[in-house]
């Protein structure tokens, strides 16, 4: 039999003072926060009884740091899944907003098609590949679940494709927070979201109120 359930896991919070758009530049790890987050993420599914047979992640720093609780809480060796890789971007390396359009109007030109987008990989590329990588991991086992550590536009297309949602969309409206956990079954041959939970957020919204209360902040 493959597998009991697929969860698709963000990474935590990312070291990143400056603001940049770090996409798929090396040297962008965790933060403190973002251990923690993902200490969380993996304690939480520990704290359901659930047996994961395997451990995918995408090969960059932030994922493959996020997939280490789940190596210790679950005695797993990490096995890298490119496919699941945050999509390349125009504006990497770059402070992206309002006023950075303003000091830089050339990057304009890259916002002239927001439904494929034209920025960046292309929706309907970014969902087909996070699709092949999902069924393959669903299939690689024989019963347990597995856990997919990987990005938030790449987990949102999975989503999207798998509910039959339209691929554009508000980047604002995505619901996939640091640390959260997207799991999938699949029902009738497709994959269909069975759970969706946020400890990274919980924690995080924890400690600042622990920070508040204590006078901290």
């Amino acid at each position: 039999m493959p597998a009991s359930r697929l969860h698709l896991v963000r990474h935590g919070e990312v070291f990143n003072p400056d603001g940049v758009l770090y996409e798929r530049i090396e040297g962008f790890g965790l933060s403190e926060l973002g251990h923690q987050m993902a200490s969380a993420a993996a304690k939480e599914l520990k704290s359901q009884g659930r047996t994961i047979s395997r451990l995918l992640a995408s090969p960059l720093q932030r994922t493959q740091e996020s997939a280490k609780p789940w190596e210790i809480e679950f005695g797993l060796s990490l096995d890298a899944e490119p496919r699941v890789i945050e999509p390349w971007n125009k504006f990497a390396g770059l402070r992206v907003g309002p006023r950075a359009l303003l000091k830089r109007p050339s990057l304009l030109l890259n916002l002239y098609n927001p439904m494929q987008p034209s920025w960046g990989e292309p929706y309907r590329e970014i969902a087909s590949r996070m699709n092949e990588a999902a069924l393959e991991a669903w299939n690689s086992v024989s019963g347990g679940d597995v856990v997919i550590v990987s990005h938030q536009l790449p987990i949102w297309m999975l989503y999207r494709s798998t509910q039959g949602l339209a691929l554009p969309h508000n980047p604002k409206d995505r619901r996939c927070s640091l640390s959260s956990i997207t799991s999938f079954e699949l029902v009738d041959g497709r994959l269909q979201e069975v759970d969706y939970l946020e400890p990274g957020l919980k924690l995080a919204e924890s400690l600042r109120k622990s920070a508040i209360d204590g006078g901290a902040v």
